[in-house]
């Protein structure tokens, strides 16, 4: 017997496509009628795909006017379409890209629009004003810890314009091949992450003292002076080693760490917020926990938004190389010129070449959970995440831990991975962080604020306390992709002002950094 609704249940992107996904909290049972001529032939979960006509074994799979993968077996129409009956296809060759084909007309600029930045000596403007302190070597990550529980309780509130104290505990620094040429990456990223501007230049550097990675190539940008317990703390101070003979005793390596934490809070008391453009902002984006409406939803309005800060001058960063390599057809023409498009090559390559050393493909992405979310390949994954990248030119592309050079879109190589994508974001130097989930995740940054996204409104209303914007409501057709991205421009300005504070950063929810070290461990 067939169920009929007047509700719209299924969401078609393209007019070649034919698949659809399934709308609404639940699903749709078997035998519910969805549209004229389409009946659901079996239960099928909210955000999976439903057959629109017969699709015989072997026939492509098309959604987002893009194929997706074939069929493995005879698919009737109102069939579920999913990972069991999807063979992947081979990734677009890299040699055969068409680099740089797109005109681009002047943007129509955006310039009215400004937010309360503190502005930085180097010419960065931060969105919160924190002491940042990191370490050489994961030796020293539990005393850290120990001594930013301190500072927070002793210190911090003596300097009420310091937002935070945030300890950049990690697991590198020894028992690594320092001198691998891959060592570079976390070695630069670590480095990078210190220039980041929320962090005002104050970057404390703990170390240990016998570790590889020597504490002063984290700060060489900055003045350094190594100083002990008994010496006194003086204004160009960063670094501070455990092993330092002047140390007697855990109290005084204590003693030694609150003494540079106060003089580098009594510099970043004096920053004061002004007004700064939009131009000023550098916004990462990434998704996490995604699903099948990560595509339609979320990530086209993070785009939509991308773009509106792009045409202010403003700096947009897309990452995550695997979530993308299925879709580099559509992003090697974005490319401002031949040169950028060659970076773009390179890095697609060099990663291409990463996971075959380790015996792994892409086809390992995507996750369980962004199959239980209707995502059947990383291809169909790939197509959905690059709608956060909006339709600007890209201008330049950066390898892993390297930092911005150019404003407006960037793409910064990185792992998919939520943390190592974060933390790769963060020493490309953003500012703001704009996260998109469909399957849920507590991902946040202590750094930075994160705008969480959700592409559904069962998650955002599940979790109501952790999700900022619910984009879900472009599915129901109660918005559209351009209110809901300028809803989210104006939310990006209010956060990145402090005049509202991320869920995140509300719950004081964040995780370690995680470096991405493709070099050996010794």
């Amino acid at each position: 017997m067939t169920r009929s609704t007047d509700n719209k249940k299924v969401i078609k992107v393209h007019d070649s496509d034919n698949v659809a996904i399934v709308i609404g909290q639940g699903g749709v049972a078997a035998g519910t009628q969805l549209q004229a001529g389409l009946v659901a032939i079996v239960d099928i979960p909210q955000g999976h795909k439903i057959a629109l006509s017969d699709i015989p074994s072997g026939a492509e799979v098309i959604r987002y006017n893009e194929v997706i993968g074939t069929a493995t077996e005879t698919i009737p129409l109102g069939g579920h379409v999913n990972e069991r009956n999807i063979a992947l296809r081979q990734p677009p060759s890299l040699q055969e890209l068409e680099v740089a084909t797109r005109e681009y007309g002047p943007a129509e600029p955006l310039a009215e629009y400004t937010f309360q930045g503190y502005r930085n000596a180097d010419g960065s403007v931060g969105t919160r004003n924190v002491l940042g302190i990191t370490t050489s070597v994961q030796c020293v990550a539990g005393t850290v810890e120990h001594a930013v529980k301190r500072i927070k309780a002793e210190l911090l509130p003596k300097y009420p314009n310091v937002d935070d104290v945030v300890g950049l505990t990690h697991t590198y620094g020894c028992g690594v091949a320092i001198n691998a040429p891959a060592a570079i990456i976390p070695i630069r990223t670590l480095k990078n992450i210190t220039l980041n501007p929320n962090f005002g230049g104050e970057v404390m550097v703990v170390g240990l003292g016998c570790e590889k990675l020597q504490p002063s190539t984290l700060v060489s940008e900055q003045p350094v002076k190594i100083y002990g317990a008994n010496e006194k703390a003086d204004s160009s101070g960063h670094i501070l080693s455990l092993q330092d003979e002047r140390f007697v005793g855990f109290s005084e390596m204590m003693a030694g760490i609150m003494a540079m934490a106060e003089q580098h809070l009594a510099k970043l008391d004096q920053r004061r917020r002004e007004s700064c453009p939009v131009s000023e902002l550098v916004v990462g984006t990434q998704c996490g926990g995604s699903d099948a409406f990560s595509g339609v939803t979320a990530n086209p309005a993070v785009g939509f938004a991308a773009d509106l800060i792009v045409r202010a001058g403003g700096t947009v960063m897309f990452s995550e190389v695997t979530e993308v390599r299925d879709a580099i057809h559509l992003l090697a023409p974005r490319v401002i010129d031949a040169e950028v498009g060659e970076k773009l090559i390179r890095e697609m390559a060099w990663y291409d070449e990463y996971l075959a050393q380790g015996q792994a493909d892409r086809s390992a992405n995507p996750s369980p959970g962004n199959k239980s979310g209707g995502l059947s390949n990383v291809i169909e994954k790939a197509l959905g995440s690059i709608a956060k990248s909006g339709t600007s030119p890209i201008i330049d592309v950066l390898g892993p831990g390297e930092r911005i050079r150019k404003r407006g879109l960037n793409f910064v190589a990185t792992p998919a991975s939520d943390f190592i994508c974060g933390t790769l974001q963060l020493a490309a130097g953003m500012n703001m962080h704009v996260f998109t989930t469909g399957r849920g995740t507590p991902y946040g940054l202590s750094m930075v604020p994160v705008i969480k996204v959700g592409t559904n409104t069962t998650l955002s209303r599940r979790w109501h306390d952790l999700i900022d914007l619910d984009a879900g409501r472009i599915a129901s057709g109660d918005d559209t992709i351009e209110a809901m991205g300028w809803e989210l421009f104006h939310l990006i300005l209010d956060i990145a002002s402090g005049r509202e504070q991320a869920a995140v950063e509300r719950l004081g929810i964040h995780n370690d950094l995680a470096l991405f070290n493709p070099a050996p461990v010794t």
